[in-house]
């Protein structure tokens, strides 16, 4: 595994001192409120040393922002929850009449994935084609619908590429526009805006990611995956590529989010305490609905709950390629955790996971201020 980062806010790790903050020796910083640390394999920091600040690609916690948004519309009488998609978007999806904002929102719309072979190209970025959102849409609804609106759950980009282009239609704005006037702005949120196939984040500040190359990915990849599926990127040593630089267009609203760990916490403290939205859309945010039998946590709009050891806390994952990333709060706002790895599919190998997976418990933990697992 290329590299992964660590943060939490509010609950103070054992050690750490009152009214004290500095970094150690190995990168860390701590301090009363907070920690948080990076680690990367030595072969990558060639590219850059890896630093608890730096920027990094949200993938589908990109939804939360753009969630948001949507029901930031509502009180202004821009839209209605009750609204179904024909209204905003008349034509472009089959049972357009039938399903609802909050059907999009919570992913139970039973719209399908966007399962294009060139939308895969790009994604992998073997094709440098730009994908307009429209045309992302439109490739999705080629593929039949998973089930019947309302009647299940499962997780779809093109649900939430659909919300990005009712939101730009609804308000007369880009999305871009308004994540950042909206979420970024209002928060003093300077490393927090949605990329564009045609924005790069900035050499300096954005964490490089990287992909298994050709010769080790095969077996990584999921079983429905088409053969010969590869990341595009420049080569890096220990059967790796570099694929920071792979266009983010084939995710927009579902995944083109770039920010850092701090001001992410920042956003997910604003939000759950009610500094984003009115009381009655952050109740409409935090209903949820089952996911998959046997999955205990269930789905909000924009956000999912989810069942712990110590309690039950909001969150949400992301990926896109070369980067991985989950981002929790407590119902309150006042406690984050985030951890951040630069890569997808290493994750698949047994010893990476189950490390990713150990950083991930204890940053909870430590999250709650409750004892638990230890990272190593």
């Amino acid at each position: 595994m290329s590299g992964a980062a660590a943060r939490t806010r509010q609950a103070r790790p054992a050690g750490c001192g009152r009214g004290h903050s500095w970094c150690d020796r190995t990168g860390r910083r701590r301090h009363r409120t907070g920690f948080e640390a990076a680690r990367q394999a030595p072969w990558a920091r060639t590219d850059r040393d890896l630093t608890p600040g730096d920027r990094f690609r949200m993938g589908s916690n990109t939804t939360t922002t753009v969630a948001t948004v949507i029901l930031q519309l509502v009180p202004e009488r821009r839209i209605q929850l009750t609204d179904p998609v024909e209204r905003w978007l008349p034509g472009a999806v089959l049972n357009g009449q039938v399903i609802t904002l909050p059907m999009l929102l919570n992913y139970t719309s039973g719209l399908n994935h966007v399962n294009d072979p060139d939308v895969l190209k790009a994604f992998t970025g073997q094709d440098a084609r730009l994908w307009a959102p429209d045309e992302l849409l439109a490739a999705a609804v080629r593929h039949d619908p998973l089930f019947a609106p309302g009647t299940a759950y499962s997780y779809s980009n093109t649900n939430y590429i659909a919300l990005g282009l009712v939101a730009e239609k609804a308000s007369g704005r880009s999305l871009a526009d308004l994540v950042r006037e909206r979420i970024a702005g209002p928060l003093h949120l300077r490393n927090l805006f949605l990329a564009t196939g045609t924005t790069r984040p900035g050499n300096r500040t954005l964490a490089h990611g990287y992909e298994p190359d050709g010769t080790r990915i095969g077996p990584l990849l999921p079983a429905c995956t088409p053969p010969d599926t590869a990341f595009a990127g420049p080569e890096r040593p220990a059967g790796h590529i570099d694929a920071t630089w792979i266009n983010p267009s084939t995710e927009w609203a579902a995944g083109g989010i770039v920010s850092t760990s701090k001001e992410w916490a920042r956003f997910d403290a604003a939000l759950l305490s009610g500094k984003l939205l009115a009381p009655e859309q952050l109740k409409e945010m935090l209903t949820t609905v089952a996911e998959e039998p046997g999955n205990l946590n269930r789905y909000g709009l924009g956000l999912e709950q989810v069942v712990t050891p110590c309690g039950t806390i909001w969150d949400h994952v992301g990926q896109v390629p070369a980067y991985s990333s989950w981002d929790f709060t407590d119902s309150t706002g006042s406690r984050t955790a985030s951890v951040f790895a630069s890569t997808i599919f290493d994750l698949a190998e047994p010893k990476a996971g189950a490390a990713v997976q150990a950083l991930m418990n204890a940053a909870v933990y430590t999250m709650l201020g409750e004892p638990g697992p230890s990272a190593g």
